[in-house]
């Protein structure tokens, strides 16, 4: 079994930041990819920003420029800082990880719980 824990969320003001962390545990044999989405109240959810583990990264435009994404390989975990937030982030931000738990099989997405950020004055 594979988790993954979020923590990180909170109530900030515009213009403010804030960092994600996501540790992924269990049993893995390897990590492909992590990253973040984010879902706000009556839409889809979306990406956010992805990161392979030899950095390659992929981020949605609304977010460029004032997040970063970022991987430690020897923890598993993930990191988003996020900087200049706007009312506009508020979401549910859920991790999210590829990941296989053996050398034979088969990787498979993973989503944290979620944490709530909440962009506010």
């Amino acid at each position: 079994q594979v988790q993954l824990v979020e923590s990180g969320g909170g109530l900030v003001q515009p213009g403010g930041s804030l960092r994600l962390s996501c540790a992924a545990s269990g049993s893995i044999f390897s990590i492909n990819v992590m990253g973040w989405y984010r879902q706000a109240p009556g839409k889809q959810r979306e990406l956010v920003a992805l990161i392979t583990s030899d950095g390659r990264i992929n981020r949605a435009d609304s977010v460029k420029g004032r997040f970063t994404i970022s991987i430690d390989n020897a923890k598993n975990t993930v990191y988003l800082q996020m900087n200049s937030l706007e009312t506009e982030d508020t979401a549910v931000y859920y991790c999210h990880a590829n990941i296989q738990t053996s050398r034979l099989g088969s990787a498979r997405i993973y989503w944290g719980q979620g944490t709530q950020v909440t962009v506010s004055a």
